[in-house]
């Protein structure tokens, strides 16, 4: 895996076929000798080789769009596309979808979360050597077996039909259930990668890591979310959600607006070090704390001096244009005055977001908090 090169297909610039387009014939489900998510998953294998519009990076029909066109569960559709995903046919992306891989070319593939499944697999393997099993020797129920290694009875079904596919074990009968597997071959390793508390997050948190090493020194404000997203191939939500356990270990410092994310200590080590320049700012949740104060403050006095009880206010929209505001913000100090009690929510063609009391207009926001309250402590004095 050392070689494979990691890609974020964007899902609006790849091709979907529709189910209006397919044109071979349907599985017949009713007279077959096996489980019905492995026939379907045996007719997209064949779909796939037969239709020549059907080409790598062409995403599949989804998952409730299939179920409706055989006439079976979505999870039975889930069940057949990790199926031909094991085959190396297809490879499925949160919120992307389902794609044709070429597999032709192995070196680049997608980065996703070590699934519950993925992590049976390694579990069984486990079970396998640790209970001394021998070839030919009968495996107990899948059931059973989910209970001694912590996963579903599902989860574990499926692990097993998998390691199946890989001749690792071998069903006795032409349909599987829940029992007769037979162990068949004892020439398989542990994957030490797969973790379950290895999620994509912490995948992404460790390169993060290796990144500051190798590219930043104390002091260094990081690239942007976009740029890392980029670079490791992941979301930018995943890499906002990496950086977030970053700065709670006190590697990074956040602030807010152009001055960015700062390294105020190398992964390695112990010591946390901050220039003076960098440490005069407040942690950013301080910050941003004050800033929708600010904003809450600034609504307060437009209520007081503009609008009676009963009135309604501006939109969101319109306020965000009015004061330059993100949305975001002016939701958030909304929701903020509606706790307080000054504001309530209407929905429906006359609904909107209504004065329900007049605040008072002394309050003042606490501007020393966008510095760090050791300096505003020192200016003080």
């Amino acid at each position: 895996m050392n070689n494979v090169k990691y890609v974020l297909p964007q899902k609006s610039s790849l091709h979907q076929i529709k189910t209006c387009d397919i044109t071979i014939p349907l599985p017949d489900l009713k007279n077959i000798n096996e489980s019905k998510a492995l026939a379907i998953g045996k007719w997209l294998m064949h779909l796939i080789d037969s239709d020549k519009c059907i080409k790598p990076n062409t995403l599949l029909p989804s998952k409730p769009e299939l179920a409706y066109l055989l006439g079976v569960s979505i999870g039975t559709i889930q069940n057949a596309l990790r199926y031909i995903e094991d085959l190396g046919y297809v490879e499925s992306k949160q919120c992307i979808g389902t794609l044709v891989r070429d597999r032709n070319n192995n070196e680049f593939c997608m980065r996703k979360l070590t699934s519950k499944r993925e992590i049976a697999i390694n579990a069984i393997k486990k079970y396998i050597l640790d209970k001394n099993f021998i070839i030919n020797q009968n495996l107990p129920s899948s059931r059973s077996i989910a209970s001694s290694i912590g996963c579903s009875a599902n989860t574990t079904r499926l692990a097993l039909e998998y390691l199946g596919t890989l001749g690792i074990i071998e069903h006795k009968f032409k349909k599987s259930n829940e029992t007769g597997w037979i162990v068949k071959s004892l020439d398989f390793e542990i994957d030490k990668n797969t973790d379950e508390n290895l999620t994509l997050v912490k995948k992404v948190e460790t390169d993060l890591k290796n990144f500051i090493k190798t590219n930043l020194k104390i002091g260094d404000k990081i690239p942007a979310h976009a740029d890392l997203s980029s670079k490791l191939s992941v979301s930018i939500k995943t890499i906002h959600d990496a950086l977030k356990f970053l700065i709670d270990d006190g590697i990074l410092m956040a602030r807010r607006g152009r001055y960015g994310t700062t390294v105020i200590r190398m992964p390695d080590e112990k010591n946390t070090y901050e220039k003076k320049e960098t440490s005069i700012f407040a942690p950013a949740p301080d910050t941003a704390f004050y800033y929708y104060e600010k904003t809450q403050n600034h609504i307060k006095r437009m209520i007081a001096e503009n609008y009676e009880i009963g009135s309604k206010l501006p939109s969101i929209l319109e306020l965000s244009k009015q004061l330059d505001l993100s949305p975001n913000t002016i939701r958030k100090a909304f929701h903020n005055l509606a706790k307080e009690g000054y504001l309530a929510f209407s929905r429906g063609r006359y609904g909107g977001t209504f004065v329900i009391d007049i605040p008072e207009t002394g309050e003042q926001a606490f501007k020393w908090l966008a510095v760090n309250p050791k300096y505003a402590e020192v200016y003080k004095n």
